[in-house]
Order: C-alpha cells, then sequence, then structure tokens
C-alpha cells in the first residue's frame, strides 16, 4: 500500500484548481485533508469563510480524489501537521508559499517527506475513466448546466447514484448561452465536466452535443440509460414526454440540501 499523504487547507469555496491540487497530491497516496475551522479562517483572514466547516468537509468527502477529511485542530501551528506521530514515513504535500521552508523542516525533524506542488502542475481538466461496463447495475443519466459547483449537486448526485451507475451531461457552452443569455456560462464546459467528474458517485461525466432542452440526446442514445432523474427545477423543456416516448423511466427529486447544510443555487453564488 501507498504511503499516506497529507494536505492543508480551507477548501472554502471549492474551484477546479483546487480539487486539481487534491488529484495531484493523491497520485502520491492515499490523502487526507486537514481542513481548517471557521474561527481559524476568520482569525487569519478578518471574515468569517463563505462556507461553513460542515460543508467544506462534506464535498470534500464527496470527492474521489479524497480518502479523509478532518477538520484541523485550531491551536495547530501554521508549519505543523496534527498528529505527525500518526503520519510516519507520510508525505506532506503542499503549495509554493512563504512556509515552505518552516514546514520542510518540521518534515525533516520527524521522519516525514515534504512535496511541494508547482502551479505549472494544475493546469487544464483531465478526464475521468468511465466506470467499468457490465456492473449489473440501472444507468441514470442526468443534465445540466453545473455553472457554480456546489454542495447541492453533489447531494443530487449522492441520490441520484442510488438507483444505478450515474452518468451526467453536461451543457455545451453555445447551448448554455441559447437558454440563458450571454454571460453564461461563467465557466467553460471542460471545467464543468471536469468538476462533476471528480465526485465519487458520478460514473462519467459527457459534455452535450445536441441543442435546446434535449442537447444530452445524441448523448443518451449512446448511453441507453434505464433513468432519466432531473429535480424538481429541471422538471421542464420535454423531457417528461422525451422519456415516454423512448421508455425510460422518468424521476423527479426535491430539491433538497444535504442533512445540516443550507440550500444553494448556482445563480444565488454566480451573482446573476
Amino acid at each position: 500500500m501507498s504511503p499516506a499523504v497529507a494536505l492543508v487547507g480551507a477548501f472554502d469555496d471549492l474551484r477546479s484548481r483546487d480539487v486539481r491540487l487534491l488529484q495531484e497530491a493523491t497520485k502520491l497516496g492515499p490523502l487526507t485533508v486537514w481542513v481548517h475551522s471557521d474561527q481559524a479562517i476568520q482569525a487569519q483572514t478578518g471574515s468569517l469563510p463563505k462556507f461553513p466547516l460542515s460543508e467544506r468537509l462534506y464535498e470534500l468527502r464527496a470527492l474521489r480524489f479524497v480518502t479523509a477529511a478532518i477538520p484541523l485542530n485550531p491551536l495547530t501551528p501554521a508549519d505543523a501537521l496534527p498528529d505527525a506521530e500518526g503520519f510516519k514515513g507520510a508525505t506532506w504535500v503542499d503549495e509554493l508559499g512563504a512556509l515552505n521552508e518552516a514546514r520542510r523542516r518540521f518534515c525533516d525533524a520527524r521522519g516525514l517527506k515534504y512535496h511541494v506542488i508547482k502551479a505549472t502542475q494544475l493546469g487544464g481538466f483531465p478526464e475521468q475513466a468511465a466506470a467499468p461496463v457490465g456492473s449489473g447495475r440501472k444507468k441514470v443519466v442526468v443534465t445540466g448546466c453545473f455553472d457554480w459547483f456546489h454542495s447541492g449537486h453533489i447531494r443530487f448526485f449522492e441520490e441520484v447514484s442510488t438507483y444505478g451507475d450515474l452518468y451526467v451531461i453536461v451543457g455545451h457552452d453555445a447551448n448554455i448561452r441559447l437558454l440563458k443569455g450571454q454571460g453564461h456560462p461563467l465557466l467553460p464546459q471542460d471545467e464543468r465536466r471536469y468538476m462533476v467528474s471528480s465526485v465519487r458517485y458520478v460514473a462519467q461525466a459527457l459534455v452535450s452535443s445536441g441543442e435546446g432542452w434535449l442537447d444530452a440526446d445524441p448523448e443518451i442514445k449512446k448511453i441507453r440509460p434505464d433513468i432519466y432523474a432531473v429535480n424538481q427545477d429541471g422538471d421542464r423543456g420535454g423531457k417528461r414526454e422525451y422519456c415516454a416516448q423512448r421508455g425510460i423511466e422518468y424521476l423527479v427529486l426535491n430539491r433538497a440540501p444535504a442533512p445540516g447544510l443550507p440550500q444553494r443555487s448556482s445563480t444565488e453564488l454566480r451573482g446573476f
């Protein structure tokens, strides 16, 4: 088994660069992420984080690159790892920054490795391999923009994945502009596809190639799903009739956050 890997951060408002960092770190071994508390972030920045610790932990634990996400003791020094004894032989992964040398000395003194990931290693949006064919489970497809990825999306994927292997078809840029107007999407299709594919509940994420509310039609024909799942907001655009014509089960789920977390929407987070 590969040696353990540790990474420390706030991971407030999780974006693709954060996920790329996690992906690069996990190449060195099973990844444990230590997450700054709300109080620690407030002490460092003068304001509370945009997202509470409970929500940040929920998002991180849902990522396929993260083995464990653990709250960091606010009293832990910035140049130290908590429970260093339990990480004997492990690697502390970090980004370039002012604390690199102090953290390297900490690791050297305790028999730990220290590995700095450069910004040049975090470019691009690698595709994730599709789930193995023939799992015996039903195929479930969902479609959407997923422009500002948040905990509500993850909760939807978590719930839908209980019905079968989940395929997410992300709307391509031109079609999102067609449906929502100029200024949309905020993030390009490859980045949105990457964020979706990083969630452990997703078997495969693809980009649509059709147009209109049924822009995923070409991909659906290839996947041949048993179920097309939507939340209440997505129950429109002729999807119900489309499924009836093709013998696909149409599943509408209530839009609800994970227990204890606030309701989120891309429109609210995006600001338009």
